[in-house]
């Protein structure tokens, strides 16, 4: 590993906490890589560190102000370590930049998602009595030469960083501006670290980007657009579609995920590949945010309702069993009641497994923010998103339901949060099942016959 840092030879504790999405989890897990080479030591212990780095969020603003409480909190440790260093790291800090060393005073080093081969750096500068702040963006970094090191890791499953940034500009979203441009990975180190994970136990691996369809590598270097490659770079580039496959290849007996999808992006070569490869899950989550057209276009998503359920008909023609999750915005900048109403629609007709669902919630700096006007009462937000959620939630547990007698083949991840007697996994389809332990063993992929279903789980009995 190349950093410009001057290594710390003293063995010190660090602690990382992490909030948001999966790709914030997975920095966290390259920012212990850098650490650990200069000499600092992973702690689960926030009393015993030494460096305590919180990799936040900036999606919403309930986000912010949690960790804000955090901040806080991990503040009065000070008074029984006084050398105790305290960073804030990702979405969060570069959106705030200086405001969190100058005007909170909360934080001795700010970091953003593509300055972390700078942490050790930062952490000698506030050793020597300062504070210490790099939030670069880069059109460059994606931290492919790095291994990283699983944090709170079940041994099972492990996120692997494919691209890093999102180039779509939606208008409620902060993510391109905390997280830069859209950059890919080399397909050939994303294979070389799925295949170290096989060879250490791993059993299910899931790609990660903002959004993966997007992905493009070509030998000589990247670009957005596979039309605006010269015709000898066609002929190396390597799109999603490829890679899915090159990975699906590389490690049969693994189980492959990936997320985040854009409904403009998403195409039928993927799907098919997805329907070639039977250690590829049948699961896409495919965010939607709104279903009403002139929402749409306003979030500028690029598509229609139309377009979005067309690509739904696709998926389902390809793959009728393919699990469908989506995101779900309600409340956003002028949204009538009707428009609220074919939101609600949409979730009826697509019958999406689940969604992830949330009130609008403005962001500072997004171009939401910066032309539209957030007008829809607070109130109001709330009762259309428990409208959502009911109506989804019904959905949930009737597709849940018609799973009960069927047999669906479970990767075991660890023990069932309610009871000491149950392994949970995920199916397919990854939806959670729960059924009891007997014999099986963690990493096994056992078959469940379905005999009850909640909003969330499906729970049975082992026919192994």
């Amino acid at each position: 590993m190349t950093t410009n840092a001057t290594p710390i030879i003293n063995t010190r504790k660090l602690y990382i906490e992490s909030y948001g999405c999966a790709m914030n989890f997975s920095d966290s897990e390259i920012i212990a890589s850098i650490m650990h080479e200069h000499g600092f030591e992973n702690t689960t212990d926030e009393l015993d560190a030494d460096v305590i780095f919180l990799n936040t969020c900036a999606i919403r603003d309930n986000a912010e102000t949690r960790i804000r409480e955090r901040l806080k909190h991990l503040r009065m440790n000070k008074r029984t370590n006084k050398d105790l260093i305290i960073g804030v790291l990702g979405c969060m800090a570069e959106r705030l930049k200086d405001k969190l060393l100058e005007e909170e005073k909360l934080v001795d080093v700010v970091a953003g998602p593509d300055s972390y081969r700078d942490l050790p750096k930062l952490v000698a500068e506030v050793d020597g009595g300062g504070r210490a702040i790099n939030v670069l963006l880069s059109r460059e970094e994606t931290y492919g030469d790095l291994n990283p090191v699983r944090l709170n890791s079940n041994g099972i499953t492990a996120f692997v960083s494919i691209m890093r940034g999102c180039d779509n500009m939606c208008s409620f979203c902060v993510v391109p501006y905390t997280r830069g441009r859209e950059r890919s990975r080399d397909s050939q180190s994303i294979v070389k670290e799925v295949l170290e994970l096989h060879a250490n136990g791993y059993k299910e691996i899931t790609l990660l980007g903002q959004n993966v369809n997007s992905y493009l590598w070509f030998g000589g270097g990247q670009k957005k657009e596979f039309k605006k490659l010269t015709n000898e770079e066609q002929e190396t580039a390597v799109d999603f579609a490829d890679l899915l496959e090159l990975v699906a290849l590389a490690v049969p007996n693994m189980r492959i995920r990936y997320s985040t999808s854009h409904p403009r992006d998403i195409n039928e070569k993927v799907v098919n590949i997805m329907a070639k490869y039977p250690n590829i899950c049948n699961y896409i989550h495919l965010p939607a945010q709104s279903g009403n057209s002139r929402i749409l276009d306003i979030m500028s998503r690029n598509y229609t309702r139309e377009w979005y359920l067309d690509k739904i008909k696709m998926i389902r023609q390809i793959i009728p069993n393919c699990g469908i999750t989506c995101d779900i915005i309600t409340g956003f900048c002028t949204e009538t009641e009707e428009e609220h109403h074919d939101t609600i629609t949409l979730i009826e007709e697509a019958q999406f497994d689940f969604s992830y669902m949330y009130m609008y919630s403005e962001r500072p700096g997004t171009p939401a923010a910066k032309k539209l006007t957030d007008d829809i009462p607070e109130d109001v937000k709330g009762r259309r998103l428990t409208e959502i959620i009911k109506v989804q939630n019904k959905m949930s547990l009737t597709k849940n339901t018609a799973r009960i007698g069927k047999i669906v083949e479970v990767l075991v991840e660890g023990i069932s949060k309610k009871s000491e007697n149950d392994w949970m996994g995920r199916s397919d389809e990854n939806i959670v099942v729960v059924f009891p332990k007997e014999n099986h063993k963690k990493g096994e992929i056992v078959k469940v016959l379905i005999e009850k279903a909640t909003v969330t789980t499906l729970i049975g009995k082992s026919i192994n």
